[in-house]
């Protein structure tokens, strides 16, 4: 009946927090910002603090140049980024009449005996960009228009960091307030099962950050190098989307090698190139940073990585992908926690029917 009662508690406890956080989603979304950016950050504080740094001194140098390096390079890549996307969306058209040509000049269109209709083809991408402009156009009214989206922009980029930094401040003040707060008969299974998700989480978001921003490098330097038009553009958002597993190398290669066969043909160099920097992008993502910087303790299956993405974001949006992989990692960690406790019981051991057996044999 205890365990019931447990089971019925932690239960309803699930689903009053999931429907807080769901009518709350946007007044939360400063201070989940807030705390992943110090969580984020609180390692690099506390190695800090551990040389002998004040903890106020240590947060407001960290916090410092957090904010200097993300002006940098928004004021470096930005402008950068959007003459590319410019220049992308006029182009577009060329390039799709440079494949047309292509394919319809090739072996495989004489082969099939007739060609796509490249016209139709054209007419549907320039669509689907005006309604891709039409809809980017239609949020930037709003933005504009709607008083309570710009106040939660505004909010969350300048409170998140106000509110990052007082958690950085009261951080290790939280943690022993949080633990005593634990009854004192499951005290040590908590705090094991808070290590593990603390690892779990350190291990991907920290790890994979890492890992992200390194293949952003790897894709865009290697793009530029080999002259791929947009390269940079392509190579960013490729290292971004790699957060989830395979899907940002996947699309990367995908967009890059459409504009290089439209760029380069019959010039196969360039296209292996191409290749080539995904390739050596990916075994260096899967071989070497991955296992030593991520770590097998993270336990996140790559499937269950994105459809927790993609059912958070689409019920909380942009709240949704930031708490879906802590979400993911505690769920995780408490099953695994929880079928190693099932696989040690006597219920899947069988000993507690044995004994039974036993006793009755015995009468």
């Amino acid at each position: 009946m205890t365990l019931q009662r447990q089971f019925a508690f932690w239960t309803g406890l699930l689903v009053v927090l999931g429907l807080l956080l769901f009518v709350l989603r946007e007044a939360l979304l400063p201070f989940v910002a807030g705390f992943s950016i110090a969580y984020i950050l609180q390692p690099f504080v506390a190695r800090l603090t551990g040389w002998g740094w004040p903890r106020a001194l240590a947060v407001a140098a960290v916090m410092s140049l957090v904010v200097l390096v993300l002006a940098g390079v928004l004021l470096i890549g930005l402008p950068k980024i959007a003459h590319e996307v410019t220049n992308l969306i006029v182009q577009v058209p060329e390039y799709v009449k440079r494949l047309r040509g292509l394919y319809e000049n090739s072996v495989l269109a004489q082969r099939i005996g007739r060609t796509i209709d490249m016209d139709e083809l054209a007419g549907s991408v320039g669509g689907a960009l005006g309604s891709v402009g039409s809809w980017l156009t239609s949020i930037s009214r709003s933005v504009l228009t709607g008083g309570m989206a710009v106040f939660g922009a505004i909010s969350t980029i300048v409170l998140a960091p106000i509110i990052a930094f007082y958690l950085l401040l009261d951080w290790n003040r939280m943690v022993a307030t949080v633990d005593g707060w634990i009854p004192h008969a499951q005290r040590a299974t908590v705090r094991i099962l808070f290590a593990r998700i603390d690892r779990a989480l350190a291990g991907f978001i920290r790890g994979q950050s890492f890992v992200c921003l390194f293949l952003g490098i790897w894709y865009a330097g290697g793009l530029a190098l080999v002259g791929l038009n947009f390269g940079l553009l392509i190579g960013i958002s490729a290292g971004l989307l790699s957060f989830i597993p395979f899907v940002g190398t996947v699309l990367g290669l995908m967009a890059a090698l459409v504009v290089a066969v439209a760029q380069f043909w019959p010039d196969w160099w360039p296209i292996a190139g191409v290749i080539a920097v995904f390739a050596t992008g990916q075994f260096l993502e899967g071989n070497v940073l991955s296992p030593k910087i991520v770590g097998e303790a993270v336990g996140l299956h790559p499937v269950w990585l994105m459809f927790s993405l993609f059912a958070f974001g689409s019920l909380f949006g942009f709240l949704g992908l930031l708490v879906a992989v802590p979400v993911a990692a505690t769920i995780g960690v408490l099953l695994r926690f929880a079928i190693g406790r099932y696989r040690e019981s006597a219920l899947f051991l069988g000993t507690g029917t044995e004994g039974e057996r036993r006793g009755s044999g015995a009468a």
